[in-house]
């Protein structure tokens, strides 16, 4: 078992929410849902009987959704990277997280639940970490005009082309 596990806050469609991430990552499955009993149900204003919440794994890392109301919502002082080795993959998750959702600067992006996510090349390591100041500038100022980032572009940028 994990030492932290992510636990997520929804309104009323933590399921919905599990179908979607569990359908774009590998290794990954959801859990058996637990539900609201009287007492619960009394004390959050959800229906008895309704589900309460949903435990789930992407890619092997485990997450809690939860159906807790409409109280709290997702920002983006809290996002989840997923780190890329190619462009196809971030063309993949580019294009499934942002179905119905936002897309944002430098990588980021609001999922149509509106939680945030990065999706990031690993070899952005790299070019950010350039002894020389030049490069890495380069590759800053590339970075903020793109929304999905281009692997591709960010190497020309980091070469001075």
């Amino acid at each position: 078992m994990q030492k932290i596990t992510p636990f997520l806050w929804f309104d009323n469609n933590a399921e919905e929410a599990v179908e979607f991430y569990t359908s774009i990552f590998k290794n990954s499955k959801g859990g058996n849902a637990s539900y609201y009993e009287e007492q619960g149900a009394e004390v959050s204003g959800r229906p008895k009987g309704s589900v309460m919440t949903v435990p789930f794994q992407l890619n092997g890392q485990d997450f809690v959704a939860l159906n807790g109301g409409p109280l709290f919502k997702f920002t983006e002082a809290v996002s989840f990277v997923v780190n890329c080795e190619t462009q196809e993959e971030v063309d993949y998750f580019w294009e499934k997280l942002t179905e119905g959702g936002d897309e944002a600067q430098c990588g980021w992006l609001k999922d149509k639940f509106g939680l945030s996510w990065q999706v990031v090349p690993t070899a952005m390591g790299k070019l950010f970490s350039s002894p020389d100041p030049e490069k890495t500038n380069r590759v800053m100022k590339a970075m903020l005009q793109m929304k999905k980032l281009v692997i591709a572009d960010l190497q020309k940028a980091y070469d001075g082309k």
